[in-house]
C-alpha cells in the first residue's frame, strides 16, 4: 500500500500518560532520534508534583514535549500539533493545550467506566462527541503491544509495559525518524534481561510495522534537516549544562563543590552527573531526605566549600 507524504516545515509533539508509562524515556528517544536526523529541536519535560500519585489520575499524569523543525527554533512551542495520549487522565490533562484540527493519538485500552471516573469523566469522549473537532486515532496500544511480544513469555503486566516503545515506532515511522540508535539503546539498556531486551525491541519495531500497514494513518509527514553549520555539536539538557556551570563555578572560584541531595526524578540527573567528576574536587553526598540534604549542603557551606542541593 503506498502512502502520501506531506511536507511540513516544523511539529509539535507531546507524549503522556501515567508516570509508570515510560513517556520520558520516549520522548528522549525521540528526540535522540530527531537530532540524529539533523531537525533543529526545543523539549519540554513534564513531571507529575506527586512523588507517587494514584495511577490514572490527573495528578499523576506525565508528559514529554518536543517541537521540532527544518529552521532555527528557540522554544518547545506552546499548543501541541499531535497529542498521544495513553489513558482518559492524559487526555483530559492535556485536551485544553490543543487548537481544533490537533491530532490525537490515543491507547483506548484503559478507558474503562473506572477509569474514566478516576479521571474525573462522567461519559466517554471518544463517543460523547466531545472531540468532533480533532483528528482522532483510536488505537489499541496495548492490546497491539502484548500482541507482538507474546513469544517471549512475559506476564501480561510486564508486556503491556512495552507499549511505550510500541507508540515511539508508531511516531518514528509517522515523521520518518532512524531507528538505528533505538534499538541499540534498547539493546544495551537491557542487555542483562534478554526477554525484556527483545520485547521491547519487538513492540518498537511492531509500532513502525504498523503505521506501516494500517489503513488508521494514510499519511506520513517529512520534516527536513534544518541549516547547520559544520562542527562538533553536543546534545545537552538543562541538568547537564547546570552541572557543567557548577563545576566551573567551582574551579574558577577555587572553591571544593559539595553536592548533597535526595534523587528524585528529574533532579537525580544532576547527582548522577556530578558524582563522574571527583577529577575537579567534586564531592556528592546522597542523603536519605531532602532535609538531610539541604542541611549537608549548608554544613559544606560553613566549612568552606561551595555548597549545593537540589530536589524536584
Amino acid at each position: 500500500m503506498t502512502k502520501q507524504v506531506k511536507q511540513l516545515d516544523r511539529v509539535i509533539i507531546r507524549f503522556a500518560g501515567d508516570s509508570g508509562d515510560g513517556m520520558q524515556l520516549t520522548g528522549d528517544r525521540f528526540t535522540q532520534e530527531t537530532a540524529a536526523f539533523g531537525n533543529d529541536l526545543s523539549t519540554l519535560p513534564n513531571f507529575p508534583a506527586e512523588i507517587r500519585a494514584p495511577a490514572g489520575t490527573l495528578p499523576g499524569v506525565s508528559s514529554f514535549q518536543l517541537h521540532f523543525a527544518d529552521h532555527d527554533i528557540l522554544t518547545p512551542g506552546d499548543a501541541p500539533d499531535v497529542l498521544v495520549a495513553m489513558n482518559p487522565a492524559a487526555l483530559r490533562a492535556n485536551i485544553k493545550d490543543l487548537a481544533p484540527g490537533s491530532t490525537i493519538i490515543v491507547d483506548t485500552h484503559d478507558f474503562s467506566a473506572r477509569n474514566l471516573s478516576k479521571a474525573g469523566y462522567a461519559a466517554n469522549p471518544l463517543e460523547d462527541g466531545s472531540l468532533d473537532n480533532y483528528s482522532v486515532h483510536k488505537v489499541d496500544l496495548t492490546a497491539l503491544t502484548v500482541e507482538s511480544v507474546k513469544e517471549f513469555g512475559l506476564s501480561r503486566k510486564d508486556a503491556s509495559r512495552a507499549k511505550n516503545m510500541f507508540s515511539l515506532g508508531l511516531l518514528s515511522w509517522l515523521y520518518g525518524r532512524p531507528v538505528e540508535s533505538t534499538e541499540q539503546f534498547l539493546a544495551k539498556r537491557f542487555a542483562e534481561k534478554p526477554d525484556i531486551r527483545d520485547a521491547n525491541i519487538a513492540a518498537f519495531r511492531a509500532g513502525w510495522n504498523f503505521g506501516e500497514t494500517t489503513e488508521t494513518f494514510a499519511v506520513s509527514y517529512e520534516i527536513k534537516p534544518a541549516p547547520m553549520r559544520s562542527g562538533t555539536y553536543r546534545n545537552i539538557s538543562g541538568n547537564l549544562a547546570l552541572s557543567y556551570g557548577l563545576v566551573a563555578s567551582s574551579v574558577q572560584s577555587g572553591l571544593p563543590l559539595f553536592l548533597g541531595a535526595y534523587p528524585i526524578t528529574p533532579a537525580s540527573d544532576i547527582l548522577h552527573e556530578l558524582s563522574k567528576h571527583k577529577r575537579f574536587g567534586v564531592t556528592t553526598f546522597q542523603a536519605e531526605d531532602e532535609i538531610a540534604g539541604i542541611g549537608a549542603a549548608l554544613g559544606a557551606s560553613f566549612g568552606g566549600a561551595l555548597g549545593v542541593t537540589s530536589t524536584s
